[in-house]
């Protein structure tokens, strides 16, 4: 998968490109990320992207024609744009899952008070990655790429997401490691059973409960089924 980030702020990602998983993901040829500063594409002298609005208010707005001439730069036939945006559709798993099966995507970083609406002509998708507003749409992006990158085949094993969170629109089930008791607390005796089949239902069980009690929401008349 290749992605395209506009930004006005490419050195914000320095150290998220360069750990972890998506680290990997670069080095195993799995994605590759390229940044593209978003200033390269003002016409102005002073590379100016933004301006004040019409009809007054606070803040400044980033003009439409910088933003419009990076995305036909970099535009493919294959291409995905995806602007980030309070008022955009609220992310969430079963979209990471979609967005990992395209090849190109290019994300579009807002910043101060927002966009000229003019923008939003030139893109496919407008994400939301919760009901607040951020200084930019440096972070949000990167939670995208992030989401994304480990549901590339290749990148993680397959194990390690198939039971993540929201995977099944159920929250994960508990998980415990060693000491087998501590602090009087111990860990359940079918997880030291070796019956995989009680196990299987003992997640799935504790999936239902956690979720009601957590995050009923999200439960669906398939799982009482």
């Amino acid at each position: 998968m290749n992605l395209d980030i506009i930004t006005l702020f490419p050195e914000m990602y320095d150290g998220f490109l360069n750990t972890s998983i998506i680290k990997r993901g670069i080095e195993g040829d799995k994605i590759t990320v390229n940044l593209h500063q978003l200033r390269d594409y003002s016409t102005c002298i002073h590379k100016r992207v933004d301006d004040y609005a019409y009809g007054g208010g606070a803040g400044m707005v980033l003009m439409v024609e910088p933003v419009v001439k990076a995305i036909n730069d970099l535009k493919t036939k294959d291409s995905l744009v995806i602007l980030t945006t309070p008022q955009g559709s609220v992310y969430k798993q079963s979209i990471a899952t979609d967005l990992s099966k395209e090849s190109h995507l290019i994300i579009i970083c807002g910043h101060y008070e927002g966009y000229d609406e003019r923008i939003r002509d030139y893109v496919d998708l407008e994400l939301s990655i919760g009901d607040y507003v951020l200084t930019g749409g440096e972070i949000p992006s990167m939670v995208i790429i992030d989401s994304i990158t480990r549901l590339i085949p290749g990148v993680i094993k397959e194990d390690s997401h198939l039971a993540d969170s929201f995977s099944n629109s159920l929250l994960d089930y508990p998980t415990y490691t060693k000491p087998r008791e501590f602090d009087g607390k111990i860990v359940p005796e079918v997880l030291l059973s070796g019956h995989h089949a009680n196990i299987d239902q003992w997640r799935y069980e504790r999936q239902l409960k956690k979720t009601k009690e957590l995050r009923p929401d999200l439960l669906k008349e398939e799982h009482y089924e």
